[in-house]
């Protein structure tokens, strides 16, 4: 029987993937926490051995269908069509597992939902994938990836079942797997002629709103006491406002896969809160 051995919401944001250098210099000094915080989610997934990585893609934007690549190999060069200006020429080269994504199709078949495995050759990545495989140094570990798309043309809760096929899916292999929510929480952007509060461009205090940053900790302070069920009771009124990077899909499939509302697994804050262009960003990993 397979098994969900971790989980977490990492960040992904293009700015991370600058030299030291200049992520210093836009810190006055201090390194983005979210580095030092990839490190620290790398140290789990390591101690956990997995056979796969599922990462929740809240930048492959679908419609239609929940998509879930299903090729045995990724081999290119990616350049951001959103910024070309330092996210480009990034070299990657990593397994998938097609027999696990075939699988998630497979089951929500039977479930009457709407998951659907896809091989193509030309499919593009996306950065919400190729950041953190980079990042987290995957590709060196050698573990197979498969992502699962945001579905643009959904409400919040066919998210949940996107998830639960995908968990049980999972459950049905003899697979360990960890799941990745790859996004932000609040992703409202500032203004181009934005003026930082803070001289640390990373600092919580340049998140787009007090609003937005009263709302993110609140939802991570739930995490904290593995209150899911909380998050989901306030969506609508809270949340799904700010909004959420895709609405949350990363967040919402992800705790469909681990039982949803049930799901009571508390969460660590593994890096600092921080800002990116006015977007509230943090890694938290999910005790499963």
């Amino acid at each position: 029987m397979g098994q969900i051995v971790g989980a977490a919401i990492v960040s992904h944001h293009p700015g991370l993937m600058q030299c030291e250098e200049f992520r210093r210099a836009m810190g006055a000094g201090e390194d983005s926490d979210l580095i030092a915080g990839f490190a620290r989610v790398r140290e789990k997934i390591q101690a956990l051995k997995p056979d796969v990585v599922v990462i929740f893609d809240s930048h492959w934007f679908t419609t239609g269908y929940h998509l879930v690549d299903a090729s045995a190999r990724y081999e290119g060069r990616y350049t951001s069509d959103e910024m070309p200006w330092y996210l480009h020429g990034v070299p990657y080269a990593y397994r998938g597992y097609p027999a696990l994504a075939q699988a998630i199709e497979q089951v929500s078949r039977e479930q009457g939902g709407y998951n659907r495995a896809i091989a193509h050759p030309d499919l593009e990545r996306q950065y919400a994938t190729i950041n953190v495989i980079k990042l987290l140094r995957l590709e060196t570990l050698d573990i197979p990836v498969v992502t699962v798309s945001s579905c643009q043309n959904c409400e919040w809760p066919q998210f949940l079942q996107s998830g639960e096929a995908v968990g049980e899916a999972i459950r049905r292999s003899d697979l360990r797997v960890v799941l990745l929510a790859s996004g932000a929480l609040s992703h409202k952007f500032n203004g181009i002629d934005w003026k930082p509060n803070n001289p640390r461009i990373f600092h919580e205090s340049n998140v787009s709103s007090a609003a937005a940053m009263e709302s993110d900790k609140g939802a991570i302070a739930l995490m904290a006491e593995g209150r899911h069920d909380q998050i989901l009771a306030r969506w609508d009124e809270d949340y799904r406002r700010q909004p959420w990077e895709a609405f949350g899909a990363h967040y919402l499939q992800m705790l469909g896969a681990l039982g949803g509302d049930k799901f009571q697994g508390k969460g660590t804050a593994l890096s600092e809160y921080e800002n990116a262009r006015g977007t509230g960003n943090i890694h938290v990993w999910l005790d499963v």
